[in-house]
């Protein structure tokens, strides 16, 4: 008769094995992001304001850049903003802002301007949101859909709503993430 392993044992053989947390760490790292591309449309009692809703791709791509090289922070950028382009209507894209949010963030971590406490996290995520709105607000106006005064007035408001949501909610996001990657031993810069 065929035994199954216990639960127990498994759990012992990933721990020892780096090889299996770095499979699972890569498992649960695709899964987090899917789980940010599911909650991006929902609407959530409590967690809009002024009908915009925390930027959780945004928050993911900062949390995934702040212990990483550039041009990793720019990689995270652009294929999770190519998977809300492909959420979204395609045009404007969201791969532009993301990518200068993955950038701009892993630029600050090479610096050593900030440490990885509470604050800094939603401080960084705030001003990331407001760069990444602004981005948006740049490629509405150059494919002049709309006029500039009406851009710019939404701009405020979207950018503000966003960077107060996004960088609340980033910490809630940031710390997990980080603890996994610590422990599946996914390399960092």
């Amino acid at each position: 008769m065929m035994q199954f392993p216990r639960i127990e044992e498994m759990v012992h053989t990933v721990d020892r094995s780096p090889e299996w947390r770095s499979i699972l760490g890569g498992i649960l790292t695709v899964l987090s992001v899917w789980v940010c591309l599911m909650l991006l449309p929902m609407r959530l009692p409590g967690m809009s304001l002024a009908g915009i809703c925390p930027n959780w791709l945004l928050i993911w791509v900062v949390a995934w850049s702040l212990r990483r090289s550039v041009w990793q922070g720019i990689s995270a950028g652009l294929v999770l903003g190519l998977l809300q382009d492909a959420m979204t209507e395609g045009e404007p894209t969201h791969a532009l802002s993301l990518m200068a949010v993955g950038f701009l963030t892993s630029r600050i971590q090479k610096q050593r301007f900030l440490n990885e406490d509470f604050i800094s996290v939603a401080l960084v995520t705030f001003g990331m949101a407001v760069v990444a709105e602004t981005v948006m607000a740049l490629q509405f106006s150059l494919v002049g859909s709309r006029t500039l005064m009406d851009i710019w007035k939404h701009h405020q408001i979207i950018a503000l709503s966003s960077a107060i949501l996004s960088s609340l909610w980033a910490p809630v996001l940031y710390f997990p993430l980080n603890n996994l990657w610590k422990w599946s031993g996914i390399p960092e810069d």
